[in-house]
């Protein structure tokens, strides 16, 4: 038995040596060393020893045992290293290379335009005051000076929800929302949202836009306290060098009412293409507060007076920037969007 215990020694070691992988390394430790391994089947024997052989095979058996499972163990610790190792080469982070570059987003270019206008005003003294997109009738027009029928409505009549309910076709609500809640006390409000019109789109309009409308209603308020700070307005926003103009119009809540053009940013007055060779640009328009729109909003036109101005957003944003068709701040264009992030 011990010959046969030293011969199984040889031949479990010799097989060992030549494993190629754990798989082949577990069917030989199960071939020797198993519950009916080879080792074991040997073992099963020592029943017919005499008592003075048993322990002599015994140690014999269990050194044969050590053996083969010192070489097993010596062979799946370097299969488990060389499993690791490539598992490492496989999941290799070159921590040398640049990394992804995150793209920082920006402040769109209508937002930041409102945002400096709203800056500017509320440096002025100015509140902001805010309303409902969905509004009524009376409120959108009527009280307003805007009677049903008025053919200036024809301008602006927009997207109905029921007769009596659109979109706003400016943020001019919020202004009567504004004097009704005053009670009679002085108002320095702007009002900024969006507002919808039935315009067709190109390069100029749009049928939804931004609007910042402005209202100041006090004592002795003046036509010349309107072009003050008008004038303030557009040189906070375009520099000092820039100038208004008030040209005579028409708005049935103001009464005078006036266009406002400011100097072309781009040629400084001077004439060229983009102002058609005027020198001069329109920003918005403006005006007295009529003092029909007085009354209903709470207020009596003999103790005070009021003016009120209105502009988009947009159009200011594509005069400061130079910039040819509203359109491209609609599209989500990241080649356009992107020049603002340096802004």
């Amino acid at each position: 038995m011990k010959e046969r215990l030293e011969a199984l020694r040889v031949e479990a070691l010799q097989e060992l040596q030549q494993v190629d992988g754990p798989q082949q390394l577990n069917d030989l430790r199960v071939k020797y060393l198993g519950k009916k391994g080879a080792l074991t089947e040997i073992l099963r024997g020592m029943g017919s020893l005499s008592a003075e052989e048993r322990p002599v095979i015994g140690q014999v058996g269990n050194e044969v045992r050590a053996a083969i499972e010192e070489v097993i163990e010596t062979k799946q610790a370097a299969f488990q290293q060389a499993e690791t190792e490539n598992r490492l080469r496989a999941e290799t982070i070159d921590v040398t290379l640049p990394g992804k570059k995150q793209s920082a987003g920006a402040v769109h270019p209508l937002n930041k335009v409102a945002q400096e206008i709203e800056d500017v005003f509320i440096g002025l003294g100015y509140t902001i005051a805010e309303g409902p997109e969905v509004e009524s009738d009376y409120y959108n027009f009527e009280a307003l000076n805007l009677p049903k029928d008025h053919p200036a409505r024809d301008m602006q009549d927009s997207f109905y929800v029921t007769d009596d309910i659109l979109m706003r076709t400016h943020t001019s609500p919020v202004q009567v929302r504004t004097m009704k809640a005053m009670n009679g006390k002085p108002v320095k409000v702007i009002c900024p949202g969006k507002v919808y019109r039935r315009d067709d789109d190109d390069a100029t309009h749009s049928f939804q836009f931004n609007q910042i409308e402005g209202l100041v209603i006090g004592p002795n308020i003046r036509m010349s306290d309107l072009k003050g700070t008008l004038l303030q307005f557009v040189q906070l926003m375009f520099g000092k060098q820039a100038q208004i103009r008030l040209r005579p119009s028409f708005f049935p809540f103001t009464e005078p009412s006036a266009e406002v053009d400011v100097t072309c940013v781009q040629c400084g007055g001077h004439g060229c293409r983009m102002c058609k060779q005027t020198g001069w640009l329109e920003i918005l328009g403006c005006g007295m507060v009529h003092p029909r729109v007085l009354e209903m909003g709470g207020y009596d036109p003999n103790e005070v007076s009021g003016f009120a101005f209105g502009m988009g957003v947009e159009r200011i944003a594509l005069l400061k920037y130079g910039i040819d068709d509203i359109r491209h701040f609609y599209t989500n264009d990241l080649r356009f969007l992107s020049q603002f992030v340096r802004m």
